[in-house]
């Protein structure tokens, strides 16, 4: 496994595969030609299908500019690498291509093809969670301590900027109103919902606040705003909310955040690993899912949970977000994305109640419910996997 670092990243929405990642390689490729007179690039399959809704057109334009930059639709053509597929060139004042990429966003704005990773080297020996799990028995450690013996020195100054982040996200997002543009006038909510949320009995009250957190960061991101991928921008929403939560509500010092944060990246990346975190390629239950994942383990850490309460937590997340479809409507990242964002955070809140609750044992591992997701995922048709051609996007017709 690669370091943690892929899985939590400083970006700007709505999408970490269609708006972080082609701007990313919008960026390399105008640097590898830079005496281009203008550039052409067609996006293929997912990422033409949404691209529009996604701003995925104004990211590349962003990456290559001040050039001409024309962009070719063929949602039609869907590559067998990836099904977010680009195919840069580079033309010359004679309108001849005298470079050309093809190249991949694979999921959390990171960048493939068949010859190429930016990942970078694997740090970890172990991919799985319960060899992991094995190891950090024998070893004595907690899944925090495992990260920090693989990761570079940096590693906590790192967290401590991808934490501040995400604060000023939730803090940004809580003062904003108005309508969320692209089409489908959907209001703000995060600032109404915080408000309300003071007139609740304190019962009821940090469920709510936790639910405005949550709007707050999707709101930001639904308009290109800056987040962190946890572990994509489409998701960004949910570990923000049950952190900032966390510490606002019950205490918790933001080393001891660090340290959760560690442990849900580490099974994000066990995700990513052995499945998929991109909504086009296993549908949402790879974004909203390992969002849960990541939230729900880093509650239960910060709670005491031991090492097999944590699993036990993580398996439960990931369990009951399987099937999850990925049909925005309109092809943007606000509806059910933004709404889902909250109620993930309310669910992982609720699964680690539930794994306190236990001695940590159950049936099915965490490493078995990835591979499941793994496979359903590829069973979905893909009107479900983020084409806004199925499901709740076909809403927008009537």
């Amino acid at each position: 496994m690669k370091s943690i670092k892929q899985i939590l990243k400083k970006g700007y929405g709505p999408s970490s595969s269609h708006t972080l990642g082609p701007n990313r390689a919008a960026t390399l490729f105008r640097q590898r030609t830079p005496d281009a007179y203008k550039y052409r690039v067609t996006l293929y399959g997912s990422l033409a299908a949404t691209g529009k809704g996604h701003r995925t057109d104004r990211a590349i334009a962003d990456g290559l500019a001040p050039k001409e930059v024309e962009i070719v639709w063929r949602p039609d053509i869907v590559k067998d690498f990836h099904t977010n597929g680009m195919f840069y060139e580079a033309i010359d004042a004679q309108g001849n291509t005298v470079d050309s990429w093809t190249i991949y966003s694979v999921g959390g704005g990171l960048l493939a093809n068949e010859n190429w990773s930016e990942e970078g080297e694997s740090i970890y020996e172990l991919s799985h969670i319960s060899d992991i799990l094995k190891y950090i028995e024998k070893e004595g450690l907690t899944f925090w301590e495992y990260v920090e013996r693989h990761e570079e020195a940096d590693i906590w100054d790192y967290l401590q900027d991808i934490w501040l982040t995400m604060q000023r996200t939730i803090e940004q997002g809580l003062g904003n109103e108005g309508v969320i543009e692209g089409g489908l006038h959907l209001r703000r909510k995060a600032r109404q919902y915080y408000v309300r949320a003071s007139s609740y009995k304190p019962s009821l009250q940090s469920r709510c606040l936790v639910v405005a957190y949550a709007l707050a960061t999707s709101e930001c991101n639904a308009v290109g705003g800056t987040v962190v991928t946890a572990p994509t921008c489409g998701s960004s929403g949910v570990l923000p909310a049950v952190l900032y939560h966390l510490k606002k509500n019950h205490g918790f010092s933001d080393p001891e955040i660090l340290r959760a944060l560690a442990t849900s990246a580490l099974f994000a990346n066990v995700i990513k690993t052995n499945a998929s975190i991109s909504g086009a390629e296993v549908g949402c239950q790879g974004e909203v899912g390992s969002a849960c994942v990541m939230a729900a383990v880093a509650a239960n850490q910060l709670f005491g949970g031991s090492p097999q309460q944590i699993e036990y937590a993580a398996e439960m997340a990931m369990e009951h977000n399987l099937g999850l479809t990925c049909d925005p409507m309109c092809g943007l990242v606000q509806i059910p994305c933004i709404e889902r964002n909250a109620m993930a955070a309310l669910r992982a809140l609720d699964i680690n109640l539930y794994a306190m609750m236990s001695d940590g044992k159950h049936i099915i591992s965490f490493d078995k419910v990835v591979e499941t997701m793994k496979k359903t995922g590829h069973d979905l048709p893909s009107l479900y996997k983020e084409t806004a051609m199925g499901g709740l996007a076909l809403l927008t017709e009537e």
